[in-house]
């Protein structure tokens, strides 16, 4: 208990540290778009890593977020407070209708449903354009504030990011231990085991999928009030392969994976932008997910548990050494 303790206490004391040592803004958004994305993989983790179901259409769920917030503050003057619980709400709805009948597939063909969902959504956004904005986007989305708190500044926003962090894990952390933990987790070792032994599978593996589509709506939501604008581009298949491989990368199951994860795949997408152009003059973006395609499947043959069970071993060695 004590040990655990000391763990909580470093992490806060270092959540609260890191903004006030990094004087560039551009770090500092950094770290919070690894927020951002932590949140989406935690869902992502509760989906691929205990209900075994893969999903490479997040970035749809990501984006119905961002677009619920852009639209109901600029063009109905919600509060912004109401748009954001709307941006979690409505993702949750769109992974309720369409998890039913998808998640009946299994594998591969779950995988191209979930991709094909992804892809309309992106069409959608583009094609929109009197909803939308279509490619241009919309802008003037206000800041977040909450009571008289203005989320107008990078390390405002930064403490906002991380506290809910540290709050969703937390939730998820007892999720994982109690009884639906436990069923999640037979679901993904056997799903014919666990529903022969009286788990109901199908609601399950449904409830999970309306978590992780929450959670990335809820992250939609938190990214469109800190850019103030939103375009197609941040919500197409790249960004739904890079999900997955932060969820593959930082160790599906294990707590610290979504984490380790989003930092992992966000500093390497950013030594790429900057790398791939001097190995390959004029090279774009595309480029890009071909980089992270190979990582993936390297990955995948290297260490296939992730660099969370990595960090796991050595909490495990450090535990008993202590004793």
């Amino acid at each position: 208990m004590k040990k655990n303790v000391l763990v909580w206490s470093v992490i806060i004391l270092a959540f609260l540290v890191v903004p006030l040592l990094i004087r560039s803004n551009y770090l500092l958004g950094v770290m919070i778009i690894i927020g951002l994305y932590t949140i989406i993989v935690i869902g992502l983790g509760i989906l691929m890593g205990y209900a075994g179901q893969v999903s490479f259409g997040h970035a749809a769920f990501f984006g119905l977020g961002a677009y619920t917030v852009a639209i109901l503050t600029t063009a109905y003057h919600w509060p912004t407070m109401g748009a954001l619980l709307a941006a979690v709400a409505l993702p949750g709805l769109v992974a309720a209708l369409i998890g039913r009948p998808t998640l009946k597939l299994k594998e591969l063909y779950l995988a191209l449903a979930t991709l094909a969902f992804g892809i309309l959504v992106h069409i959608l956004f583009n094609e929109g354009r009197t909803i939308t904005g279509g490619p241009s986007g919309l802008t003037s989305i206000p800041y977040l504030s909450l009571g008289g708190l203005v989320f107008d500044r990078d390390i405002k926003f930064y403490y906002l990011v991380w506290t809910t962090v540290l709050v969703i894990s937390l939730a998820v952390k007892n999720l994982i231990g109690s009884r639906v933990g436990r069923a999640l987790r037979a679901i993904r070792e056997s799903e014919h085991a666990a529903e022969t032994s009286g788990i109901d599978t199908a609601g399950l593996k449904l409830q999970a999928f309306v978590f992780s589509g929450a959670l990335a709506g809820l992250a939609g939501g938190l990214y469109a009030f800190y850019v103030t604008f939103v375009s197609p581009s941040p919500f197409g298949f790249h960004a739904s392969v890079q999900f997955v491989l932060m969820a593959v990368v930082g160790g599906l199951g294990t707590f610290g994976g979504p984490l380790l994860g989003a930092w992992v795949v966000v500093t390497l997408g950013e030594v790429l932008r900057w790398a791939v152009p001097l190995v390959i003059p004029g090279a774009g973006g595309e480029y890009q997910i071909i980089f992270f395609g190979v990582i993936l499947v390297l990955v995948m043959l290297v260490r296939p548990q992730g660099l969370g069970t990595i960090a796991e071993i050595f909490k495990k060695t450090a535990v008993r050494e202590v004793k």
